[in-house]
């Protein structure tokens, strides 16, 4: 896989989760949730995933970067890159107990945590370690030596 099919893929898969997370059927509200400033939307999305609103317009917002990011090399990378810094930063909040709603704006717990943590990980193989594409109509040569 590319670095460019990397954001695309990434960026479908954020913008939909985004999009999911509005469907009011597809959330539950578990009884021992923790508290959030920012109640609109809070559930569990398909009863794994702890989400609110705000929550859903960063997936959201997250995938339609990927989109975007797409249409070049240095911009998947760039965006591999973010994704792999910010979802690094969120899974370390979702494990301490007083960031991990993000000062009550958002939930960063549960099972939330090991998404983000798996996220960060394939994005900074993306943005770090996949090899750049070789452009067409370049050639390496040789000489040899007698």
């Amino acid at each position: 896989m590319s670095v460019r099919t990397f954001a695309i893929v990434f960026g479908v898969i954020y913008l939909a989760v985004g999009i999911l997370g509005f469907i009011p059927a597809l959330r539950t509200v578990p009884a021992e949730a923790p508290d959030l400033a920012v109640t609109a939307g809070y559930g569990y999305l398909l009863g794994l995933f702890p989400i609110n609103v705000l929550h859903n317009l960063v997936h959201i917002l997250i995938g339609v970067w990927g989109i975007v990011a797409y249409r070049n090399f240095p911009s998947a990378r760039i965006y591999a890159r973010g994704l792999a810094i910010i979802y690094g930063v969120l899974t370390i909040f979702g494990l301490i107990p007083g960031l991990n709603t993000l000062f009550g704006l958002t939930p960063l717990f549960g099972h939330d945590i090991w998404l983000h943590a798996l996220t960060a990980i394939i994005a900074a193989y993306f943005g770090w370690k996949a090899p750049e594409p070789v452009t067409a109509g370049t050639t390496t040569t040789t000489t040899s030596r007698v």
